[in-house]
């Protein structure tokens, strides 16, 4: 399995988040927080993209194994008469990836968005039972 390297303290927390490092972008938006969970099931994913309309998000499966969330919080339009006292509300591109495992279901993945929470269901292949064929043992 090919992985990206991290930049973040050159160690790698998940092995299948493939981040994007770049020191131009506006890092309180682009580490778009991301909770995976797996059932036996489905693979979840849950992100926080507070204040974004669906129509703002890209999901999209890369190479048949890369999940990418992507999209674009826009800067706020100024009037001329306004004046800033303060600006902490984050805007630009964001960016994640992850490389899901060989059973997720490629061709069945479902995203909702609600109340700024992006979730991102990915079914898993059932996985086959061998068969077991019971030998006699003579004596």
């Amino acid at each position: 399995m090919s992985l990206i390297p991290s930049f973040f303290g050159g160690r790698r927390s998940d092995p299948f988040s493939l981040e994007v490092w770049d020191p131009f972008k506006n890092s309180a938006f682009v580490n778009a927080r991301v909770d995976w969970r797996e059932t036996p099931e489905a693979h979840v994913l849950k992100a926080d993209l507070p204040g974004l309309k669906k129509e703002e998000v890209k999901v999209e499966i890369e190479d048949n194994s890369v999940l990418q969330i992507s999209g674009e919080r826009n800067v706020e339009k100024e009037d001329k008469n306004d004046t800033w006292h303060r600006v902490e509300r984050s805007s630009g591109k964001f960016m994640r990836r992850f490389r899901l495992p060989e059973n997720a279901k490629m061709d069945e993945v479902k995203a909702s968005m609600e109340n700024g929470v992006l979730t991102v269901t990915v079914p898993k292949a059932e996985v086959k039972k061998p068969d077991v064929k019971p030998i006699q043992i003579t004596g």
